[in-house]
């Protein structure tokens, strides 16, 4: 150490060290010191703490990534081939935070190394790049390294190093995600609905416990999401696999079917599924902070909300064709219902706009104005008494609308 601090002070020519200063090369340090200070903690906000918090290095360059892709995604009508370009966006604000960090490492770096070194700025500049990426391969201006290179040297593979050990953390998230997302295919068809959950069950003469652990699930679910994707932000635009399937409306859906089965099934425990619906709107608010959706946080009884009473009760007539059974009628329940979903609606609309995700049943207006599209229904009919399986030559099972092209 000591012999790396004499050949530091050898080192210096006209710098800040020796007192010999102008007011520029002071400037000029405080600047680079301040763009280094605030970028490592940027850093440090955004890959190390566990706490969601704004990163404003994302904000200025990450977020306009996105815009810029959803900007031209947004040009096409076909939501297949939107879907397809916006699949970019998460990948692209990683790279862009990295790119970011690195872009301001060097800019705050040469400053320092131009005020404390006297070089001028284009020397600088190729030595900070030098030290930041590799020890000093373009030190031959000066006979010996600063300790700035040193430190330059250590910032650059730090850096890189966190974020490769930040990616398992973001991609075990997802795939946690995207595991009951895609279980619940079988449960609501894709893209999700959530009368379509309430209807399949009916249908296969399930029991409520199976409902009642799906409740569960998306409990943990939801607070899994809440978690995560406030901590890791790119998540909430990193988009499934499959173009009809998004976590938000699996979300929506599985909220949907949970308050009806509470106001159409009033006499049922239905412990569960407000516990779950609780859990559902708490993790929508908090990912409406970070995205900075405004809601209402305490809507007021019989507010309105954009789904209409007649869509509502044509989803409850399509249920009882199913085989559910209610306890109260669609006209008398459409209030009870109208007062859940006013808790949520607003919320998952707007997100649901913001990242484009797929145009299912309930799920709001998209931009540019595209159809929504029903689940289709399996091809066969099973018995439910052998458990044999037939084939219709008509489609008179499809109780649903038919499925539209997107877009």
């Amino acid at each position: 150490m000591p012999g790396i601090v004499e050949s530091s002070s050898r080192a210096i020519g006209s710098g800040v060290a020796n007192g010999t200063a102008t007011g520029l090369e002071w400037l000029s340090l405080l600047a680079g010191s301040l763009i280094v200070s605030f970028t490592a903690l940027d850093v440090i906000r955004t890959l190390i703490m566990t706490r969601g918090s704004r990163s404003i290095i994302r904000t200025c360059f990450a977020n306009p990534i996105a815009w810029f892709i959803n900007l031209f995604a947004r040009q096409s009508k076909n939501y297949l081939r939107r879907d397809s370009i916006q699949s970019w966006i998460a990948p692209m604000m990683l790279v862009g935070s990295l790119s970011a960090w690195l872009l301001l490492y060097l800019v705050g770096y040469s400053l320092m190394i131009s005020g404390i070194e006297g070089l001028d700025i284009s020397t600088s500049f190729r030595e900070a790049g030098s030290s930041l990426f590799t020890l000093g391969f373009a030190s031959g201006d000066r006979t010996q390294l600063s300790i700035i290179d040193f430190i330059a040297a250590a910032t650059g593979p730090i850096t890189i190093g966190l974020m490769i050990s930040y990616l398992p953390s973001l991609y075990s998230s997802y795939n946690r995600r995207e595991l009951d997302v895609a279980i619940l295919k079988a449960r609501a068809g894709e893209p999700n609905w959530g009368p379509e959950i309430l209807a399949r069950h009916a249908t296969l003469d399930s029991d409520r416990a199976h409902l009642d652990q799906m409740w569960r699930d998306w409990e943990r679910w939801a607070a899994d999401v809440s978690e995560s994707h406030t901590s890791y932000p790119a998540l909430i635009h990193t988009r499934s696999a499959r173009p009809l399937r998004n976590w938000l409306i699996a979300l929506l859906a599985v909220m949907d079917a949970a308050a009806l089965s509470i106001v159409l099934r009033p006499h049922d425990r239905q412990v569960s599924a407000r516990i779950m619906l609780r859990q559902g709107i708490e993790c929508l608010r908090d990912l409406a902070v970070i995205e900075k959706i405004h809601f209402d946080p305490s809507p007021k009884h019989g507010d309105p909300i954009l789904l209409t009473e007649q869509e509502f009760l044509d989803a409850v007539d399509m249920l009882i064709n199913s085989g559910y059974e209610p306890h109260r009628a669609g006209e008398e329940a459409w209030p009870l219902f109208r007062d859940w979903r006013m808790m949520y609606e607003q919320i998952v609309y707007s997100l649901a706009l913001k990242i484009d995700a797929v145009p299912a049943l309930w799920s709001g207006p998209r931009r540019p104005a595209t159809a929504q599209v029903a689940p289709p229904r399996p091809q066969y009919i099973v018995n439910a008494s052998d458990g044999s399986i037939a084939f219709p030559t008509d489609d008179s099972h499809h109780r649903l609308p038919p499925n539209k092209r997107l877009g």
